[in-house]
């Protein structure tokens, strides 16, 4: 695998961004991947080389950039944490996922055209409004207990639904504070007037943050590989 850390230029900031690739097989599919509110580290770099490992080229960048060139939670605290993730928008990061296409589309280790995006918790809407902001290059994108699908806010990513042309995959927690049922009965009711290809998945006795194997008592094992499966079934058949 090759890996490298690099800094790329958003015209606002130098965005620190972790990209992990195969070193054969030539050219792989670009994969963006939306960090949760905790931020970039090692944690998220060990779930990019297992998605790049599969056969694809991974970015993961520090979306907090604007705030702070790394942002880690031990030293920083929960309320930073907060402070950071109240400074994004949707529009902000679908900026910065333009300038992550334009940087991919000019290494030759990164294959042009039809792309992966994928969410986690805070990152979910991310992932969402930028498979409608970007509907020609991201054919598969998901959001795993993701926050603020559906809202009355007037960015809301659910507004735009209707733009996406690729497939969509929401994988829920069953009990998820930040992600209540009615948000997600809310959505599925405009998922199915869109007629986007689209799945709704519940995950059985799981919490928030059932993925991330260092989140201790949340940490679901059996769940977690299940949304392994989802995703690169889903990268497997659309990019």
């Amino acid at each position: 695998m090759i890996e490298e850390h690099l800094s790329i230029n958003t015209g606002e900031g130098e965005m620190a961004t972790f990209v992990v690739h195969p070193e054969s097989g030539g050219a792989q599919p670009v994969i963006l991947f939306l960090m949760d509110a905790p931020g970039k580290r090692e944690e998220l770099h060990d779930m990019a080389r297992r998605i790049a490992a599969t056969g694809y080229y991974v970015m993961l960048p520090n979306l907090y950039y604007r705030q702070v060139r790394e942002f880690k939670l031990a030293t920083e605290g929960r309320e930073k944490m907060h402070e950071h993730m109240d400074s994004l928008s949707n529009a902000m990061v679908c900026e910065d996922i333009a300038t992550l296409l334009t940087f991919a589309d000019s290494d030759s280790a990164a294959r042009s055209g039809k792309i992966g995006c994928v969410g986690y918790c805070m990152s979910g809407p991310f992932a969402f409004a930028a498979a409608a902001a970007f509907p020609d290059r991201i054919a598969a994108s998901a959001s795993l207990h993701g926050v603020s699908l559906f809202s009355d806010n007037p960015d809301s990513p659910h507004l735009d639904a209707g733009k996406i042309k690729g497939e969509m995959y929401f994988g829920c927690a069953e009990t998820d504070e930040y992600a209540p049922r009615q948000m997600i009965d809310d959505l599925e009711i405009t998922l199915a007037s869109s007629g986007i290809n689209s799945r709704i998945e519940w995950y059985p006795g799981t919490f928030h943050g059932f993925v991330f194997p260092s989140r201790q008592g949340k940490y679901n094992k059996a769940a977690a590989e299940r949304h392994w499966e989802r995703l690169l079934a889903m990268y497997r058949r659309c990019l």
